[in-house]
């Protein structure tokens, strides 16, 4: 998307102190964090080759150079990974509408003791299991509405849903841009961003912060209407064949309150009166 590269840059310097890179501080400073001229410096790069680089119109650059910026600005693997992204984007086809191999969707139908999920492009919901189902509701939720971004920012419930809200917003919100730095014609991806920046002040926030990271593992809270409480760790994988889609299953610790209450979910969501 237009501006990524310089945005991401620019947000990256401004959480830099002069200070925290060894570099003496004289008066007053107009912006927070280092200045460009600062960041080619330490990078050993020449101001208007970094400028050019932060506006967008500089030429290929190289790998050397990448690398030398994101020491400078103290970046993590997965920003760098973006930094690369941005700076290099790759011209992708046209987005085809992502499918579930039926093999998956098998595998999904086996795991009866844990909730299990299919995302895909732009978080969309692509799959899930019973248990799944259960927690979620997104066989009830038109197809249109089975994404994780929307429902986070414009479902009523979401607050409810999460107790720990503001954290799943910002790891979201902080996802998404990985996708969007992967994929940098997505118009689909495009116009959800821009449906969300004008019906969410707090997506608006997120997104203009520019961070980025990956969910591979972790613990989500969930306020379930029916069963309570419950704390489910969840590990997500790569699906082989398309990179693009990850399997998420969410584990409750064994012998856990989280475990019997996510049987007393099986248990519901198997009960004549949910068929």
């Amino acid at each position: 998307m237009d501006g990524d590269l310089g945005d991401f840059l620019r947000s990256r310097r401004a959480r830099i102190q002069p200070d925290d890179v060894g570099l003496p501080v004289h008066g007053r400073r107009r912006v927070p964090g280092l200045r460009r001229e600062e960041v080619a410096q330490l990078a050993g790069v020449s101001v208007d080759y970094y400028i050019r680089l932060e506006q967008g119109r500089g030429p290929s650059v190289s790998d050397a150079v990448l690398d030398a910026i994101a020491r400078v600005l103290r970046l993590d693997d997965t920003e760098r990974g973006y930094l690369r992204e941005v700076a290099r984007p790759r011209r992708t086809s046209a987005p085809v509408r992502q499918r579930v191999r039926p093999g998956l969707q098998l595998l999904l139908d086996t795991i009866d003791k844990a909730p299990a999920f299919i995302f895909g492009r732009r978080m969309d919901v692509l799959a899930w299991n019973a248990l799944g189902d259960a927690m979620s509701g997104y066989s009830r939720t038109e197809p249109a509405e089975r994404n994780v971004m929307r429902q986070v920012f414009l479902s009523p419930e979401a607050c409810e849903l999460y107790p720990e809200w503001e954290a799943v917003a910002a790891e979201t919100v902080a996802y998404l841009r990985l996708d969007a730095g992967r994929h940098p014609d997505d118009k689909q991806l495009a116009s959800l961003v821009g449906e969300l920046s004008l019906k969410s002040e707090h997506f608006r926030r997120l997104w203009a912060d520019h961070l980025v990271k990956e969910k591979t593992y972790g613990v989500k809270r969930v306020l379930h209407p029916v069963v309570g409480e419950l704390s489910l760790p969840y590990e997500s994988l790569t699906v082989h064949g398309d990179q693009d889609q990850v399997l998420v299953v969410y584990t409750p610790e064994p012998g856990s309150p989280t475990a019997e209450r996510i049987g007393l979910l099986a248990s519901w969501a198997a009960a004549p009166a949910r068929k």
